[in-house]
């Protein structure tokens, strides 16, 4: 059926209230012709791609419910990393505790060290320089005693030549016919041997005084210096403790550094796989929500797609009833008869659903209203098809073409929802008997399918 010219008029004759109405309707676009052959019976057309799609969509839910198992399990994998990360940084944080207690000993123990090596250092010095100090003490006192043996053998010499002497008396001397200047030069010699003598025996005494005094020095030193070598013994062992206890607590040290380092190293490992983890979660969440919204946005396409086919509830439906059984021959939208007029993407449009039953089946109103229109559509020129029109509010219309020429409802009448307002005919552009069947709502042909 072709669309209908709102400048053609119907002929002279007709009834003059349909040709009112009819050009008050044709004021928009109209009917496009309808060809029928055989195809399914009337009800829901199966969307396949929807089907793809929706079946797509649970394979999608599928990998997200994996997605999520394994975001739960890298939730929990990252509560356990959380957990190895506290308890390192615990396990750190006493290490941290330990090196630094043990820096400070180690750090106390080498100055008390340096310390003390000086102490025992200065203690060695001391100990050789009183060693010297005996040494050359006791070298003095054997001298001394030398001198001492000397002077003493001297004096013995002088005893017992003083004691030879007196036995030649100086009055021997006299008579035995010596001079009075011998007598004198014998007695200047004795007074001067006596002398010497006294001097020696001085010497002696001092000598004995003098060796006594290097004796005690010698003494005392030697006492000093075990002194001093002991608290340098004492020193040397408290150093090799000190010494000892260093090394210990280097090599604690060195434990305990290494202990931080491989904690460290624990602990960065299990960040790397906590930021691994939270990098492949982002990844996997990004990757369905990508997914997810690629699907929904072809889900949505069809849907409106099947939507303006009539193959999804709308809320109009049930507001309408088919108005004839029969098998569907061609739906509404993009068709591949050539006599369809093109319309938006499509080559060929069908503006809306064809039936076909036996001829002269009854066509009843889709719904309730009044019929505007019942008669011949000089739209499609020469060869018109018979039509009735029912407007059911003042934006949804029902149309019926190919009728036989028969008004069971004149214009004007108004009918029940499924009350007889024609029948099937073969009239107009058509390739067989069967029924056009459109609906104008809100200024423009839609699915029929949504309102049944």
């Amino acid at each position: 059926m072709t669309s209908l010219d709102t400048r053609q008029r119907f002929p002279r004759g007709r009834r003059s209230i349909g040709r009112r109405v009819l050009v008050a309707l044709l004021a928009v676009p109209l009917l496009f012709g309808a060809l029928a052959v055989p195809a399914i019976a009337p009800g829901p057309v199966a969307g396949d791609e929807l089907s793809d799609a929706q079946a797509a969509r649970r394979a999608l839910e599928k990998r997200i419910r994996e997605q999520k198992a394994l975001i739960e399990s890298i939730n929990s994998s990252q509560a356990s990393l959380s957990g190895e990360i506290a308890q390192t940084q615990g396990e750190l944080d006493g290490i941290t505790n330990d090196l630094t207690a043990t820096r400070k000993r180690v750090n106390r123990l080498n100055g008390e060290i340096k310390a003390a090596q000086t102490s025992y250092d200065e203690l060695v010095a001391q100990v050789a320089d009183l060693d010297a100090q005996i040494a050359d003490i006791a070298a003095q006192e054997e001298a001394k005693k030398k001198e001492l043996r000397v002077r003493k053998a001297q004096l013995a010499e002088r005893i017992r030549q003083a004691w030879e002497d007196e036995r030649t008396s100086l009055l021997e001397t006299l008579l035995s016919g010596a001079s009075f200047a011998d007598m004198l030069a014998a007695m200047s010699a004795q007074l001067d041997a006596a002398e010497q003598d006294r001097a020696l025996a001085q010497q002696i005494a001092l000598d004995r005084e003098t060796l006594l005094e290097l004796h005690q020095t010698l003494d005392a030193t030697r006492a000093d210096t075990e002194l001093i070598r002991q608290q340098t013994e004492i020193t040397r062992q408290r150093l090799d403790r000190k010494m000892a206890d260093l090394k210990v607590q280097t090599a604690q040290l060195r434990k305990l550094e290494k202990a931080a380092k491989d904690t460290l190293a624990a602990q960065k490992a299990a960040y790397t796989k906590l930021a691994s983890d939270k990098a492949k979660l982002r990844k996997a969440v990004a990757a369905a929500n990508a997914a997810r919204a690629k699907l929904q946005n072809k889900i949505d396409r069809i849907i409106a797609e099947q939507v303006g086919h009539g193959n999804i509830p709308s809320e109009y439906n049930g507001s309408l009833i088919w108005p004839m059984a029969g098998a569907v021959t061609q739906d509404f939208g993009c068709t591949g008869f050539s006599w369809e007029p093109p319309s938006g993407s499509c080559a060929h449009w069908h503006n809306g659903i064809d039936l076909v039953a036996d001829y002269g089946t009854p066509v009843k109103a889709s719904g309730a209203g009044r019929v505007v229109y019942c008669g011949w559509n000089y739209a499609d020129g020469a060869d018109p098809a018979w039509i009735v029109i029912i407007a059911h509010a003042s934006n949804l219309v029902t149309w019926y073409a190919h009728l036989t020429p028969s008004c069971p409802a004149g214009a004007g009448t108004t009918v029940a929802k499924g009350q007889v307002i024609g029948y099937e005919g073969n009239t107009g552009h058509s390739t067989g008997a069967h029924l056009h069947w459109m609906v104008w709502f809100n200024g423009s042909f839609v699915n029929p399918r949504l309102f049944v």
